[in-house]
């Protein structure tokens, strides 16, 4: 009987790798944005045309690549985050498996070029469906840009399982966010068909979340700022009274990675208690810092679900740290000093001089002859005493009275 056990191409397992990690041109964009941040980006540009189904579009300042590295980088497996085993308890960067490169190559047609700021010229790699078109020195700006062009034209049944342009430009959309929020300290753009709909400055994580979300939230989010000996947790959590009935603003981030995590977002709800209006999802941006050696961030292709060493005990914590931000809050709202018309508050210094105040009385001050604005009455009581007195004299001038001038008239 003949072997039927034989190894796939390369190309065959590049496209069974994309179908677990590039399941939508928004994959696509976290893949790359992901890779700028890695490689040390402070100006991130994102463009898409059709909602990613025509054009991708990432253009960052990183650190770019050799020629050597720019090819090799295409190969799967091929990585420079990790060496062996142990890095995998270490790992801070976004990427590390080397799959995304090859598995977007092998499903459109890519474009690289990519240069170091210490080097003259950079290269130019086109890639169509794993297969090496051209390759060759160009001229550019230091940094990489990545062009991927026609998603899934080679295989038609995920391009048919595309949704709306619509629907999938949500998708890019709630990517570039995450990316964004993880990143404040980047400045960051996305351009969809020509038309600008993110152009984000470095800045604060509080402006970050409200130029993304909406500048309502100046106003609604709880600051948290918790310290532990095994995590630490910061970030902001919104008001209760401004909670809503669908989900799509709660993030959770580890080590600037964004998340998904049931279990911890269950303590975010247990923490809130009967704060929270029926039926309704508090907003939150929660971000963990933890050693990674107490978490593990390979058990999922799309790297958004972590396990942690010890999750009750971070549970509990998260649990502590929420109800802290809530009831400082109901005691004492902070004062946002960010604000314009900010108040002025007085310092009270110990060694300075200490005025007793002061207290002005106008001694001739006869309330009885000033209304309430200050202004003298008028003489109204004793304009009655004289009506009272000289009631006759309001008769002077008249003879007789009308009915009686009526009754000699008549009699005539």
């Amino acid at each position: 009987m003949a072997d039927i056990v034989r190894v796939l191409t390369d190309a065959v397992a590049n496209q069974i790798a994309a179908g677990e990690v590039i399941l939508r041109p928004a994959s696509v964009i976290k893949e790359l944005a992901e890779n700028s941040v890695d490689a040390g980006s402070d100006r991130i540009q994102v463009i898409v045309k059709d909602a990613g189904k025509s054009l991708i579009q990432v253009v960052d300042n990183g650190c770019g690549m050799s020629e050597n590295d720019a090819r090799l980088s295409f190969e799967r497996h091929a990585t420079s985050k990790i060496r062996d085993t142990t890095d995998l308890f270490a790992i801070r960067t976004m990427g590390f498996r080397g799959e995304a490169l090859a598995s977007i190559a092998s499903i459109a047609q890519v474009e690289i070029k990519t240069r170091k700021l210490e080097d003259e010229m950079g290269t130019l790699i086109r890639i169509s469906g794993s297969e090496i078109e051209l390759q060759e020195p160009v001229g550019c700006n230091p940094g990489t840009t990545f062009s991927v062009k026609n998603l899934f034209y080679n295989i038609p049944a995920r391009r048919r399982f595309l949704k709306t342009t619509s629907t999938e430009l949500k998708h890019i959309i709630t990517e570039f966010q995450r990316i964004a929020l993880a990143h404040p300290e980047i400045s960051i753009r996305l351009n969809h068909n020509q038309t600008e709909i993110y152009n984000l400055s470095p800045e604060t994580r509080k402006e970050r979340i409200a130029h993304l979300l909406g500048n309502h939230f100046n106003h609604s989010l709880v600051p948290l700022d918790t310290k532990t000996s095994l995590i630490s947790i910061s970030g902001y959590i919104g008001k209760p009274e401004k909670a809503k009935k669908t989900y799509g603003e709660q993030f959770f981030f580890v080590n600037n990675r964004f998340m998904r995590h049931p279990y911890f977002h269950r303590a975010v709800i247990n923490a809130y208690g009967s704060l929270l209006p029926p039926d309704t999802f508090p907003s939150y941006f929660i971000f963990l810092d933890i050693d990674p050696e107490h978490i593990d961030i390979n058990i999922h292709p799309t790297k958004t679900e972590i396990k942690f060493d010890d999750e009750g005990a971070i549970f509990q914590m998260l649990i502590a740290s929420i109800k802290e931000g809530l009831g400082r809050f109901n005691i004492t709202p902070s004062l946002d000093f960010n604000q314009d018309g900010a108040i002025e508050i007085p310092i009270f210094r110990s060694n300075g001089p200490l005025d007793m105040p002061e207290i002005q009385i106008d001694p001739e001050y006869n309330p009885f002859t000033t209304d309430m604005r200050g202004h003298e009455r008028s003489p109204v009581s004793d304009h009655r005493t004289n009506i009272a007195q000289n009631w006759e004299s309001l008769y002077e001038g008249i003879k007789n009275p009308p009915s009686e001038s009526i009754a000699l008239e008549n009699k005539e």
